[in-house]
């Protein structure tokens, strides 16, 4: 009897080892879940569920994000570049977090831990940040509305407001790459339609990103422009909570990835191998070094086929005589699974380099965009439109190319191209980069036409906020291509064991821009300034030609997409083994078990 049930344990973990292959758990928790307990988890439902907590906590995010720069200057009385470039470096390390995110979740925590510790992260630099405003900063009451003036703040209150905007900066920033790819592991590859299913997940998740953000550009922007700056605080800091109990409810039924170990010192044993083997010829494909079976050795990871790109890093998987006379060392040799996920990171470099311009474009809305609408005319009869909130321009623009793309775009270059997705990421990024390029050029049309409509002596221009509307909207509707290609490409093109890392790499690519734009002004200003004049982006925008400045960016951007196009057909994309299909689902298990009992 003994025996019968030994065979039957051993047959059960057979099939067990079969489902868990290439680390995906289906259950929440394992061991609250054994075999033939497990509920039915992942799939739309709970990618929906993350849908939702990723607009509730885009809300909170931006709700002090997009009125940061006009908090910089009336509450805590800075200049507008100072302002300009803080809210520049404040940005750029939001998203620079995401690289901190990415990196625990894919070597250590997996997704779902690493979420539930940055959104934590996240509701405790808005409470402090709520804090701070009410007992420290808005003094007195109703201040920092552009009209009446707030006292200066004590240096208590300073280093809270720092302290707690950074906090917001590492929970979201580590927290929204995590959370996509959590979203899109709900998908079982082992399906067919996982690859349509993924697709629409990243369109949606964009979508409500820009949903939750719409009533922090128009709600919270309000109140927040009319002095209420700690309401608008502490609805963000509400909508942070919700989330976070919404993603815990999810806790049972999620599908789960394990972490695949460090990948840095994978990467690095590949380089060290190959320069150890420098004179040596690389082998053949059919003669280099992997390990057997279906798994790969890099724990939770499929194995990927063999490129031609940098041969040179071959090197590392040949196998030599010394290689053969002890036990295996992967700092001498690494399999070929190893090498092309090294060989993956460099071919993604050169095109995530090539998308830093364009978020030079997109951080101008945080920062120069909104100095521009707060000194236009912005009375629609008695009511003042904050100049913050024409950000919701962009994202009514997103919302509609959103469903423009899916429903018109993809079916006629469907038709044209014969690719399903209809055009590939990379067009799909390159058309963001035209589209941002044409966008720079209205602004700076519009500031030549604000300059024209100043009168002498006044502080604002007699000419509308309204037309902020086109360069707004072509912002808008180049995200929709850049942005949502980019977390499509990055993610798609990153091996198993660094998916986070790829989706990080959006996020990564909106922090360098951010930095490259707080560096662009300020040698701008240093330049400009050199004979004793205002600069191009002056205190008082009246005096300056901040239309130069973006025409500037045009230029650059036409530039980067030269170099953008020449990358783009130099890149080979990642081929992975897909010899054997993944069992995941119950009714795949028990056709297992039931087989391997006969």
């Amino acid at each position: 009897m003994d025996a019968i049930e030994h065979s039957t344990d051993e047959i059960e973990k057979k099939a067990d080892e079969e489902i868990i292959s290439f680390g995906k758990i289906e259950s929440g928790n394992e061991n609250q879940h054994s075999p033939g307990k497990r509920k039915k988890c992942g799939g739309w439902e709970l990618a929906s569920l993350l849908l939702v907590n990723q607009g509730l906590a885009t809300l909170a995010f931006f709700g002090v994000g997009v009125n940061l720069v006009l908090f910089l200057t009336r509450v805590l009385d800075q200049d507008s570049a100072v302002a300009a470039n803080n809210v520049s470096k404040w940005t750029g390390t939001v998203y620079l977090c995401s690289l901190i995110g990415a990196f625990l979740s894919d070597s250590y925590w997996g997704r779902y831990f690493t979420c539930a510790i940055f959104q934590l992260i996240l509701v405790l630099g808005l409470g402090l940040l709520s804090f701070a405003s009410w007992f420290f900063l808005i003094s007195p009451t109703g201040c920092g509305d552009g009209m009446k003036l707030c006292n200066t703040p004590s240096s208590v209150g300073v280093v809270m407001f720092y302290l707690s905007i950074y906090l917001i900066a590492l929970g979201y920033g580590g927290h929204q790459p995590t959370v996509a790819t959590l979203g899109a592991d709900q998908f079982d590859d082992s399906n067919p339609n996982a690859v349509i299913s993924k697709a629409a997940f990243f369109s949606s998740f964009y979508f409500a990103l820009n949903v939750g953000s719409l009533f922090s550009n128009t709600i919270l922007v309000y109140y927040e422009d009319s002095g209420k700056w700690t309401l608008g605080f502490l609805v963000s800091f509400g909508a942070a909570i919700i989330a976070l109990l919404l993603y815990l409810s999810g806790t049972s039924r999620y599908r789960y990835v394990k972490a695949s170990g460090n990948p840095l010192p994978r990467v690095a044993q590949v380089f060290v191998a190959a320069y150890r083997k420098w004179g040596v010829t690389p082998a053949t494909v059919d003669a280099l070094y992997e390990v057997e079976g279906t798994e790969s050795a890099i724990k939770g990871s499929r194995k990927i086929l063999h490129s031609n790109d940098f041969k040179f890093l071959d090197k590392a998987a040949t196998i030599t005589s010394m290689d053969l006379r002890g036990p295996n060392n992967p700092w001498k040799l690494c399999t070929v699974t190893q090498v092309e996920e090294a060989k993956c990171v460099l071919k993604m470099l050169p095109i995530w380099l090539c998308t830093i311009i364009y978020s030079v474009i997109f951080t101008q809305m945080a920062s120069l965009f909104v100095e521009q609408g707060d000194v236009m005319a912005s009375k629609l009869k008695n009511f003042r439109i904050p100049a913050a909130s024409m950000s919701a321009f962009d994202i009514c623009s997103v919302l509609i190319w959103t469903g423009v793309y899916r429903h018109v775009v993809v079916p006629v270059s469907r038709s044209l191209t014969g690719n399903p997705k209809g055009l590939t990421e990379m067009q799909r990024m390159g058309t963001g980069l035209i589209i941002g390029m044409i966008a720079m050029v209205a602004a700076g049309v519009t500031e030549i036409q604000r300059l024209k409509s100043v009168s002498p002596g006044s502080k604002k221009s007699s000419l509308s906020i309204f037309w902020q509307v086109p360069q707004y909207v072509l912002v808008g509707a180049s995200e929709v291509f850049m942005y949502v290609g980019q977390l499509e490409f990055f993610n798609g093109q990153a091996p198993d064991g660094i998916k986070s890392f790829g989706s990080s790499l959006c996020m990564a690519s909106m922090s360098l821009g951010n930095y490259v734009s707080s560096l662009l002004i300020n040698i701008v200003m240093e330049v400009t300034t050199r004979d004793g004049g205002p600069g191009w982006i002056p205190d008082d925008l009246n005096d300056g030609r901040m239309d130069r400045f973006y025409f500037l960016i045009a230029g650059l951007t036409a530039v980067d997409f030269i170099i953008y196009v020449y990358c783009a057909k130099w890149y080979n994309g990642i081929n992975l083994d897909t010899s054997e299909n993944v069992i995941q689902s119950e009714e795949q298990r028990k056709e297992v078990l039931a087989s391997l009992m006969s």
